[in-house]
Formats: C-alpha cells, structure tokens, sequence
C-alpha cells in the first residue's frame, strides 16, 4: 500500500516537472539580467555601426533576443556573443569596452572581421584574459597590432583561440601552456619569428589540439613539440620560411587529415614512410624545393582526395604515379596538382579509372607522348592544365565525349593537332580556352567556337589558323573578355572590332591583315593590331567621335603601314597607359592633345619621320616611365623639363633625330632611369658630371623599384606584349620584352661631338651593363676606377681622342664580352687579365699599345711604342701620312676661324661648323680604317 502511494507521487511530480519543462521551453525563458543589458549597452556605445547589425540593441526590450546575442533559458545569463562581420566584409569599428568583463558567463566571443583598432596602436585588451568562462574567442581579421597580451594564458577553458589575420607579434609564446582545454589554434599572420621559446611550449601544449595553423609567422623550422600532438588532425604551416627536410616524425601523425606545407623551403626527397598517413585527406607541398621521386607508398593513402606537390624539383615518371593511385585512392581523389616540376614519361591510358577528378594541373614538366582516349572519360573534370609540356599527336572529338564539367582547358605549348568536324558541338561550355601552338584542323577558326556562350578567355596564338575573322566572331559570347589570335596567318580587312562584352582585351598582332584600320568600340580595354601590313591614317579609326570618351589602355600599332600625322584627338582617351606606334610612316609634330593624356606611362614613337622640337606639352605626363623618340628628325636642343618633370622615366632614347647643344644636367634628376640612348645627334659639351645621380644604374636592377607594365586584369596578356624596348649593345640592336627590360641599364652617347675628359662619375654607375662613348672628341685619360664597374658587358670608347694607358683596374671586368677601344691615343702595355687577353686585336687597334692579344712584344720596345700597323701592307706609313694630314686639316680649320669667327658667333652657323667639323674628323678616321 505505502509502495503504490510512493509510486502515485513519483509519477506526480514527474508529470508536473515535464509539464513545467515543456512550459518553460515554451513561453517562460528568462529574461537578460538588467546588469548584462546595461554592459552590452555600453559596448555597443564604443562602436560604429556600419552595416546596421545592432539596431536592434536599444530600447528596454529583452537583450537575449538582440542580434547576435543567445543566452541561457533557465537563468538569462549571457553566453554567446556572434558579432563577426558580415558576409566577410567589416561590419563595425571601435574598440572592445571593458563592460564585457559583466558578462561572467560568456562562454563564445566571435568579433573577427571588423576594425577594432580603436586607435592605431591598440592591441588585444589584456582584460579578456579575465572572462574565465570563456571557450571560444575568435579576433581574426580584426586589425588588432602589437603584442599578443600574456594574459590570454588565463583562459583555462578555452578550447578555441583564433587571431589569424592581425597584425600581431609575439615576444614568448608562455601564455599558451596555461591553455590546457585548447583543441584549435590560429595564429597565421602574426610574427612569431622572435619566440625563442615556441618548440619548448609546444612540447607543453595539450594532446587535445587537433587544429594547429601557423602560415606566415615567419618560422625557421617546424617545432619538434608539434611530435606530441597525436591527436592532431588539421596542420597549416603554409608561407613561413621553413629550411630543411620533411621530419620523419611528421609522417607518425596517424590522425592527420588535412597537412599544408606550401611555399617554404623544404628540400630532399620525400620519404617512403609518407604512406603511414593513412587518414590524410588533404596533402599541399606547393612551392616547395623538394626533389626525388614521388614515392610508391604515396598509394597507400586510400583517403587521400586533394594533393598539390606543383612547383617542386621532383622528378620520376608521370605514369607510375597514377599507377600508384591505383591500389586504393584512384576512385577517392578529386584535385591533382603537379605543375612546375621535371615528370617524364607517357600518361596513362587508365586515367578513366579517376572518376571523381576535377582538378587536373600537369603543366611545365616534360611529360610526352600522346593524350590518351581515356581523358575523354573523366566525366568529372573541370580544370584541366597540360600547358608546356612535349605532348604530341592527335587530338579528336573523342577526347571530349564526356566532359560535360569542364570549364577551363589550358594546354598550349605542346605539339597537338586537334582535329574536329565542321559541324561538331562540344558536350562542354568553357570560361577559359588556351590553344596556343596547337596545329588546328581545318586551319581556320572553328565554327564549334560559336556554341561556347560562356567563354571568358580565348587564346590560340600560333596555331596556324587562317582566313579571315568571320562576323559571328565578336558576338558569339557575351562573356568574352580577352581574345589573342595573334602570330597566325589571318588575312584581309577588318572593318569592325565592336564585341558584345565590356572592356574587351583584344590581341590580333603579328598577322597578315592590311587595309585601313578598323572602326573600334570605345570600351575596348587593350587593342594590338601591330605586325601586320595596315595602311592609311589613324583618323577614321580613332577619331571620328571625339566627343565619346575611350577605355583603350593599351594600343599597339607600331610595325604598319599606318602614314600621314598623328591625330590631335587624345583629350577623352583619360585611361591610356601605353601607346605603341613605332615602325610606321608617320610625319608632322606630336600632337598637342597627348598632353592631356596624365596616364600614360609608355610612349613608343620610333622609326617614323616625325619632326619639329619636344613638345613642352609632354611634361604634364609625369607617369611616363618609357619614352622613345628615337630614328625620327626631331631638331632643337634636349629640353631642361625632361629631367624636373619627368621623374618616373626609366628609358629614355632620342636615337638617331637632329637635337644639338649641351646634354642638359637636369637629366640627373632622372634617379629612375636604366635606359639612356641619346646616340647619333649633333649634342656638343662635355659630359656631365652629375652622373651619380642616376641612382638606378647604382643599385642592384631587383631593387630599383621600377615598374613596368604589369595588366591588373585577371587576364593572360603576354607581358612582353604589352611593353619592350631597344637597347642598342654590343654593335647590335635588341628587343628587350618586360621582364628583362627591369634588368637591362645601358647609357649610349655615341656618334655626336661630345668633348672633354670622361668623368670620374661615370664609375660610380656600378651596375651599369653597357657603355658607349665611341665617336666623339673625348680626351684624357680613361677614368682609373673604370674597375668597379663590375657588371660592365660591353664597352666601346672607340673613336675619341683618348691618351695615356688603358686603366689597370679594367683587368678586373670579367663581365666584359664585348670591347673596343680602337682608334685613340692609347699608349703602354695591355693590362693582363683572362677577360681583356680574350678580345681581338682589332679591340685595340689605332692605338700605341703592346702586349697579348697584340703581336706587339712590350719588352722589344725600351718605352716607346710604335703604332700598331699591319706591315704588309704598309700600314704604318699610312697612318703616319693620315695623322699628318689629318693635323693639317684641322690646322687649316682652326685657322680659318680667325677669318670667319665673326659669323660663327651666331648659333646656327657654329652648329654648322661643329657638324663639318666632325664629319671631317670621322671621314678622315675612315679613311685610316680602310686601310687596315
């Protein structure tokens, strides 16, 4: 009786405590307490509410039901705070108030992405270290600097601690060992390079960690305590600077799933015991310096569904290592990257068996053969890159049969032929297609190009195609944003380029096109039309509604037909960086709109019979970092506002125009410049000796700052496209395309009546790479620290009035592979060195000089040197009679000018005189060369 009354209660109060549950669940949450609202009322009071996340925290309401904000049911208390900004985009800025220490309870604290700098200094607040409740803290992305406070250490129940992405530093990593719960750790970004500590507290940090990211701390190796960590499951030591081989105990983390290793600098081989990572999922050794060949064992990792070892030095052949896929992950893996490294050998012919692969990138390696029938298989497949490899054969519809994903194919750089049916239709629609030096069957455009509605780039360079662009061309895509089909064998006029999509980048140089130019879009971003046999004027293209303003950025035209003048029309053209019209048969000034052109930076105008002065409209240009004016009949003197206006040039060449007078000494301010060529002028005076100013050619070319055109668009515009210059060197003219134009520094003075002594200055330009002086009227001595001109490839002082012996030092050029000092007033002994022993005799010839190369023996001579003469045919008493003659000659001259002085006051005519004057000195030289 008393047991059934016990069990009737039981039952009782059972009901009524689930009903009071249920109610409580249901409608009786407790409210926020009053102290917990007023702290994240003043919270909120410090912080600039950009995207209107905490509107709703105001008014008396409850504060649990405010935007980010959950608290417990039962007691009202304030857990959790989710104030991250949203969508990844900063929400507010301020700074974290204090009032936070009300909330004892708060178990989840997440402010990543905002700006919560409050000042500029301000670090993490120390006093977080006191909201002991606390599990969760996540400050990522929140702008926060300076040193992590130590107080972080206090939080004994934190399991995960975020603050990726700051701009942090760390002096002791202690603090961490007081974290005895933590299971996820990020630190990327912050500066741990001076925690001398880091590998003692890893060895203390609990077995409980399963994530650990440390990607751009600035490490120096990894931290043997990590060893410990055997529950580990996430590892990210991505972008430090890490020097050594992968340590063998890395390879015993059984539990490891997910390990990035990217760009450090690890090398050796990889070990066989890689396969003891039997859990891992996620394998990157990207940008590494890791040799050898993949190993077998690397099958034994059956889990493995991502794996990118691109930009390595392995080696080894490509098809043992799909092979080894094969025992258990072929059917598991998805993304495959394995670029930048030396694998040979054939593909396999069962890459169907990888049914699951999306992402295939095998480019730059050495892979040949052809590309099986089985790729056609990989019904999966999205990205797929095999660019420069030595793949050959033939490439059918077949080969695409199912790839129904793919959206972006990059294979040029191969010797495939692709051959497909007028009327064939891919299964595919591609965002990106490279083709480039593929061999097209038919050799025309493809009609197939038309169904690809999505196509976003589309290049096939070099792959034979000819005919002419058809109309469909330019509006099949509306998407299409970049198109190269340049050096092939297009032909005929193009009477429009009007595409369908915004800002276009449009590549049709090195073709057979001719005919006028074009009619373009106005929102055309690059056009090059260059290489082709265009022909008429610029007018009708460019400038028939000069009202409309221009997108065009770039615009190459050089190396056409193109005549008459430039046209006055560049007013609305606000975004213009390059202009190219170099080679053609252009006349008349530069035009006075160009002027209004602040952007440009590159101004290409060479090879055309363009005349008049500079412009001073030109110097409102201050960007321009290219300028060349050169084989042109541009007359007057070198204008001062080139050297205070222009300060951004780094190549600046008048080549081969009519400029005369002093080369003016503001061109020292040009502390840019790497590239100077005022060769074949009429400029007169000394050299000056503000050289040293030429910072540029004083520091090292990858430190110089100077920047060529580099496209910001997503784009694969060839940089050797979009920007070059000719550097004359060594006697011959070369193209220098983007790249390399950042290293080429060279000064050419020669061919004008330049007089004086060289300046001692000039030895102060350390790194330049080329000299050449030839063919003025510089005297003196050859300036004696001519040594420390240690990157000297080629010298040429040929052709002056040089005297004395050739600088010692110069032995000391083992650079120098190309040199002439020939037909000076040279004397002594040839300074012995491997490098000056090298050159022919003719380097030196005209000259007093004895010894190897020469056969003139120094010890036969008791100190005086005869002139180097070939005796056989009476060289000597040849340049002894053209010496006296030429003496005669200029004594007859300076002679004359007591007569005709008066008239030579006025400028013209001593231009005149200084021209004939020259021509006699180097007709009369050449007569002595003939000779010899």
């Amino acid at each position: 009786m008393n047991m059934g009354s016990t069990v009737v209660r039981s039952l009782n109060i059972a009901t009524l405590f689930t009903i009071c549950l249920l109610l409580c669940n249901a409608n009786l949450s407790a409210p926020c307490k009053q102290n917990e609202r007023q702290a994240l009322l003043m919270f909120r009071h410090d912080l600039e509410d950009y995207s209107n996340q905490l509107s709703s925290w105001a008014g008396e309401g409850d504060c649990c039901n405010w935007t980010g904000v959950v608290c417990d049911n039962l007691t009202g208390h304030v857990l959790e705070l989710h104030l991250a900004g949203y969508n990844f985009s900063m929400s507010f800025s301020g700074k974290i108030n204090p009032s936070l220490l009300n909330l004892t309870h708060l178990s989840y604290l997440d402010l990543s992405n905002n700006y919560l700098l409050g000042n500029l200094t301000s670090q993490i607040p120390s006093f977080l270290g006191s909201l002991k409740s606390l599990r969760y803290l996540n400050l990522s992305g929140s702008w926060f600097v300076g040193l992590i406070p130590h107080q972080l250490g206090n939080l004994t129940s934190l399991q995960v601690l975020d603050l990726s992405d700051g701009y942090l530093e760390v002096e002791s990593l202690q603090w961490i060992s007081g974290l005895s719960q933590l299971q996820h750790l990020d630190m990327s970004g912050a500066n741990l390079s001076k925690a001398s500590d880091w590998s003692r507290v890893t060895n203390t940090l609990p077995s409980s960690v399963e994530n650990l990211q440390m990607s751009d701390c600035g490490l120096y190796h990894i931290p043997g305590g990590i060893a410990n960590m055997t529950n580990l499951k996430f590892l990210n030591l991505d972008g430090n600077s890490i020097s050594s081989t992968i340590p063998k105990w890395l390879y015993s983390l059984s539990h490891l799933q997910s390990l990035f290793l990217s760009h450090n600098s690890f090398h050796g081989e990889i070990s066989s015991s890689l396969g003891n990572l039997t859990s891992i999922v996620n394998l990157d050794l990207n940008s590494n310096k890791v040799a050898g060949n993949i190993p077998n064992s690397l099958g034994n990792l059956c889990k493995l569904t991502t794996l990118d070892m691109s930009n390595n030095n392995l080696n080894g052949s490509v098809s043992e290592i799909f092979e080894s896929f094969s025992r258990c992950s072929s059917g598991q893996i998805e993304s495959l990257s394995l670029s930048g490294n030396n694998l040979s050998g054939h593909l396999t012919d069962k890459l169907d068996h990888f049914e699951k692969l999306r992402v295939l990138d095998l480019a730059s390696n050495s892979i040949s053969g052809p590309l099986p029938p089985s790729f056609g298989n990989l019904s999966c497949l999205e990205f797929l890159r095999i660019d420069d490899n030595n793949l050959t054969g033939v490439v059918s519809q077949l080969h695409f049969t199912n790839l129904t994903r793919l959206v972006e194919f990059f294979a040029s750089g191969n010797s495939l032929t692709l051959e497909t049916t007028p009327h064939w239709l891919p299964p595919f629609q591609l965002s990106y297609l490279v083709l480039d030096s593929w061999h097209l069957e038919p050799s025309e455009l493809p009609m197939w190009l038309q169904s690809q509605t999505q196509l976003t780039e589309l290049s096939m360079t070099n792959t034979r195609i000819s005919g002419t662009i058809p109309t469909w061309f330019w509006n099949f895509s509306s998407e299409l944003r970049y198109i190269d089909l340049s050096e092939n064998k297009l032909y005929g006029e193009v009477p429009h380029i009007f595409p369908s999509s915004e800002y276009p980048e449009i590549i049709l140089g090195s073709n057979q096109f001719n005919g006028s130019l074009p009619l373009v879009s106005s929102t055309v971003l690059i056009l090059d039309l260059s290489n082709s046999s265009f022909s008429g004027m610029l007018f009708h293209s460019f400038c028939n509604n000069n009202s409309e303003p221009k997108a065009l950025s770039v615009l190459h035209l050089d190396n056409n037909l193109l005549s008459g003048k430039i046209p006055d029309c560049f007013r609305n053209w606000k975004y213009l960086e390059v202009l190219n019209l170099e080679s053609n048969n252009l006349i008349g000034n530069i035009p006075r709109s160009l002027g209004y052109v602040l952007s440009l930076k590159y101004l290409h105008l060479r090879n055309n019979h363009l005349h008049g002065e500079l412009p001073p409209y030109l110097k409102k240009c201050t960007d321009l970092t290219i300028l060349d004016l050169s084989y042109n009949k541009f007359l007057g003197k070198i204008p001062m506002w080139i050297g205070t206006s222009l300060s951004n040039l780094g190549v600046l060449s008048l080549r081969s125009n009519k400029l005369h007078g002093h080369i003016p000494y503001k061109l020292c301010s040009l502390a840019n410049l790497q590239i100077l060529d005022l060769a074949h002028n009429n400029l007169s005076g000394r050299m000056p000796r503000c050289l040293y100013n030429f910072t540029a050619m004083t520091t090292f070319p990858e430190n110089t700052g100077l920047n060529f055109y580099r496209s910001s668009d997503v784009y694969s515009y060839s940089l050797d496209q979009i920007e070059n210059a000719n550097v004359v060197t060594k006697g011959r003219e070369v193209k220098y395309g983007n790249i390399l134009l950042g290293l080429a520094i060279s000064l050419d003075l020669s061919d004008n009546i330049i007089s004086g002594e060289i300046p001692e200055e000039l030895t102060s330009l350390i790194y330049l790479q080329s000299v050449n002086l030839s063919y003025n009227l510089l005297s003196g001595r050859i300036p004696p620290k001519i040594g420390d001109m240690k990157w000297l490839e080629s010298l040429d002082l040929s052709m002056n009035q040089l005297c004395g012996q050739i600088a010692p030092s110069m032995s000391s050029l083992t650079f120098l592979s190309a040199l002439n000092l020939s037909y000076n007033n040279l004397t002594g002994e040839i300074p012995k060195s491997t490098q000056l022993q090298s050159f022919d005799q003719s380097s030196f010839i005209g000259n007093k000089l004895c010894g190897p190369p020469l056969e003139m023996n120094c010890s036969n001579t008791n100190g005086t040197v005869p002139p180097v003469a070939d005796q056989k045919h009476g060289g000597s008493d040849l340049l002894e009679d053209s010496w006296f003659y030429l003496s005669l000659g200029l004594g007859f001259l300076f002679g004359f000018w007591s007569v005709v002085g008066s008239l030579l006051l006025n400028l013209p005519w001593s231009i005149v005189f200084s021209r004939f004057q020259n021509s006699v000195v180097k007709k009369l030289c050449g007569v002595i060369v003939e000779h010899f």
